[in-house]
């Protein structure tokens, strides 16, 4: 039988893994490229060889996402697998419309097909949008399991950004092994948090690898976490799952692609940041989570902001740096640092784009709505430059610092500046504690 030709569409993520696990070594399917998008400068590479399996001895090819109305042609495309996140459902109907009026098929796979089973219980972290509080809500789950005595290794989603092969099956122990990975700032900003606080983190590109490893660990697992990005459903079959939702941007947990799926499939829903959001967004929120999920959990939780200097922000013009991708395909109109900036008193928010530079000057065309806060871009060397080049040339007092990361650590700025750390403290009950310890009693995990 002719095996279908499939174009996997993606941004180097949920698209190398739904090949992995699907079709890699499906002899009904021929995968003649990946196209890929949201993050700059990941086309023109190749899925390498050892990873694709023996049905693809040279490898496949990554185009951009732009090219995809000519591939569908050019590469005689039966069926298209749509595989990356945080997009509208508008958008994803009109990569439909291009794929079908090709004649191909538009494809969405699911859990069943794409998730891997572990030998581990697994806890999984997700969410409706980026920037809804993931990484603070993983980090609070695996304190709370530290206190049990358990031991906790978290598997991060993908940001393979490098060199795939290379990538296959990351560790991350230590601040120095951001460095021997060669991460960007996007990676720095998920894997810095964890190994500050002595946990283990995994992650790259072969996900059946990855967990395999994970649960072999050399330091020991009890538990597996699944630390989700942008608003993907788990890798991972999971047998507590989490999911954030964000009350600064209502009703966006029922319009974008997939955050509904982890709505729905969520055991216990967080709605996050009720201290900065007013009580109408909230409402709605939850109204939304008991339309999908009238099942699950609800805890609410602040997003407890502290800053290591407040008392140089106060009456001063401050250039506030926000998590990237939380204000790009996130579009976020604010974070952590200008919550800090209104909380303590800045006298004025200095506006980055009359004095941004190369990459970052395109950032600011393409995402049109950011406003005037910098988003931390760093998915490669020359992007890092032109971060450094346009913090320094900008005319303020002081830098408030909202990524995640320590960016002071990776580059050179020549003004006062202070950073914003960001934790989650659940309000009442239920919270993580009762949960996790129904949990743990469930799995038989008292120490």
């Amino acid at each position: 039988m002719k095996r279908k030709n499939v174009i996997i569409i993606g941004a180097a993520g949920r698209d190398f893994h739904n090949f992995n696990t699907y079709y890699r070594d499906n002899e009904s399917y021929n995968v003649v490229a990946f196209t890929a998008a949201q993050i700059p400068d990941i086309d023109g590479r190749r899925y390498p060889a050892e990873l694709a399996g023996e049905l693809y001895p040279e490898g496949i090819p990554i185009y951009s996402q732009d090219q995809l109305t000519e591939l569908l042609h050019e590469l005689d495309v039966d069926e298209c697998a749509f595989a990356y996140s945080d997009i509208t459902y508008n958008e994803v109907m009109g990569v439909s419309a291009i794929v079908n009026a090709s004649g191909a098929d538009f494809t969405l796979l699911g859990p069943k097909n794409t998730m891997i089973k572990s030998n581990k219980p697994v806890i999984s972290v997700c969410a409706v949008r980026t920037g809804t509080g993931k990484s603070q809500t993983s980090r609070k789950i695996i304190e709370t399991l530290m206190k049990h005595g358990l031991k906790v290794v978290a598997v991060r989603h993908p940001m393979p950004y490098g060199d795939l092969a290379a990538q296959k099956v990351q560790r991350f122990a230590t601040v120095d092994d951001l460095k021997k990975h060669q991460c960007t700032i996007e990676e720095m900003e998920e894997y810095e948090p964890h190994v500050e606080r002595g946990n283990i983190i995994y992650a790259g590109v072969d996900y059946e690898a990855i967990l395999r490893a994970a649960e072999n660990d050399p330091d020991g697992c009890d538990v597996i976490l699944w630390d989700g990005g942008n608003n993907d459903f788990s890798f991972y079959e999971t047998d507590l799952a989490f999911t954030v939702l964000d009350p600064h941007r209502p009703g966006h947990e029922l319009s974008y692609y997939p955050g509904e799926v982890s709505l729905r499939t969520a055991d216990v829903t967080i709605i996050n940041k009720i201290d900065s959001a007013d009580e109408e967004s909230i409402n709605i929120v939850e109204k939304n989570i008991k339309f999908a999920n009238p099942d699950a959990t609800i805890i609410k939780a602040e997003s407890k902001i502290t800053v290591d200097k407040p008392e140089i922000i106060k009456g001063k013009r401050v250039l506030v740096v926000e998590d990237g991708p939380t204000l790009t395909h996130g579009e976020m109109k604010i974070g952590a640092g200008t919550v800090a900036a209104e909380r303590l008193g800045a006298k004025e928010f200095v506006d980055p784009r009359p004095y941004t530079v190369g990459k970052l000057t395109e950032t600011f065309e393409i995402y049109k709505e950011i406003g005037q806060v910098l988003p931390a871009m760093g998915y490669g060397e020359q992007q890092l430059k032109d971060l450094e080049t346009t913090i320094n040339q900008t005319d303020c007092d002081v830098v408030i610092i909202g990524t995640p990361m320590d960016l002071t650590r990776i580059i050179n700025i020549n003004k006062p500046c202070t950073r914003v750390h960001y934790d989650l403290d659940e309000v009442g009950s239920p919270n993580l504690e009762e949960i996790l310890s129904d949990f743990i009693k469930k799995h038989n995990l008292e120490k």
